[in-house]
């Protein structure tokens, strides 16, 4: 009787604690759906990589994840001379591997290495540790000169102080090309411009590596290789001239903006003449924020990153990354805004006219 009530108890332990479980003794009832055996859930997931991957030579992944077909990018044209490389990792090796793509690379011993240094407390500057090997294996020296609108990069002590604080000083030599002084570069074909004003210290090197990273500007409306050639090329003095069409040497201020915009695009192609086209471009489209490098405190990006291009032209270089804006489908609104309230696109047109590139180019992925 012992035994037998024992039993009694414990089957009537395991009821309860099926019932209160939400189990049942009685088989499940037949479901609609059935859960996906593992070689169901393998299949499904190939399916979605196929879905998610892009077609070679049609179309293109993004950092992000979104594929953009290149079709749509409006300035692109297999016949074009003008070739823009493009991946969408955002990786050192990545920064390696698209320099490489470019082909021989810069001549000469000396190579510099432009970039902005950021101003602080919070830029989206490109990090240091995304363009070390880059900067080793041109055995590069970081150049950058000093702003003329105040901040904590318009005096040369400052500016090193920021390079350090950056991380800039720890993977490379650094100098700040107009720490003595301005040198003058004469404007060939220019309507606004008729000299450029780089740092003494800029016929230092052979060649120049143009490091950028692309997004957008309060006063040009976009920041990318062109800016960085002729702003960022220029001394304070010649960022006066530049902002103000050659009007002052002393103030960056009341300048009208498609003279502006024209005189950064005749800028840069002084800077070009003067190396005679020794320079590549890498432009990294990562924090696309719509305020520059030299804002400490930009706006976040709405958008997500896209990827790295290159190029030896920086007018096609600068046109694919707005190209690539215009077809993402991303919240790319705030960009196109600060982009087009700003006339920025007048400063590819200009200098497509005076011959410092062409906006028509042939975008090649070296994603595997």
């Amino acid at each position: 009787m012992r035994q037998k009530g024992t039993r009694m108890i414990s089957a009537f332990l395991l009821c309860l604690a099926l019932t209160l479980s939400g189990c049942s003794t009685q088989p499940p009832a037949e479901s609609d759906s059935t859960p996906p055996s593992s070689s169901a859930d393998s299949s499904a997931a190939e399916e979605n990589q196929v879905a998610a991957s892009p077609e070679e030579g049609v179309e293109i992944a993004t950092n992000g994840g979104e594929i953009i077909a290149i079709s749509a990018l409006e300035h692109q044209d297999e016949t074009a001379e003008s070739v823009v490389y493009y991946t969408s990792q955002i990786t050192p090796e990545a920064m390696v591997a698209i320099y490489q793509a470019l082909g021989d690379g810069l001549s000469g011993e000396n190579i510099a290495v432009k970039l902005s240094t950021g101003e602080p407390p919070a830029s989206n500057y490109l990090d240091p540790a995304l363009i070390a090997d880059l900067v080793s294996l041109v055995d590069g020296t970081i150049v950058e000169n000093n702003t003329a609108y105040g901040g904590q990069r318009s005096s040369t002590a400052m500016h090193y102080q920021v390079a350090e604080d950056h991380g800039f000083t720890e993977i490379a030599d650094f100098v700040v090309l107009d720490e003595d002084g301005s040198m003058t570069l004469p404007v060939e074909g220019g309507t606004q411009l008729t000299e450029n004003l780089v740092g003494a210290h800029f016929p230092e090197y052979d060649g120049y590596l143009v490091l950028s990273h692309f997004k957008g500007h309060t006063m040009a409306g976009m920041g990318g290789a062109i800016k960085n050639i002729s702003i960022g090329m220029a001394s304070q003095e010649g960022k006066c001239l530049i902002h103000t069409a050659g009007e002052s040497h002393t103030s960056p201020w009341g300048g009208e903006q498609d003279p502006f915009l024209e005189s950064m695009a005749e800028a840069g192609k002084s800077v070009m003449d003067a190396l005679d086209g020794n320079m590549l471009f890498v432009s990294v489209m990562n924090h696309l924020s719509v305020d520059c490098d030299c804002d400490g405190n930009p706006a976040e990006p709405d958008m997500h990153d896209i990827g790295i291009l290159a190029s030896a032209d920086p007018v096609a270089l600068d046109q694919a990354c707005v190209d690539l804006v215009y077809a993402s489908q991303d919240d790319t609104a705030s960009l196109i805004e600060r982009m087009e309230s700003r006339n920025a696109y007048h400063v590819l047109e200009h200098g497509e006219g005076i011959g410092l590139g062409s906006r028509t180019y042939r975008l090649v992925s070296i994603d595997e």
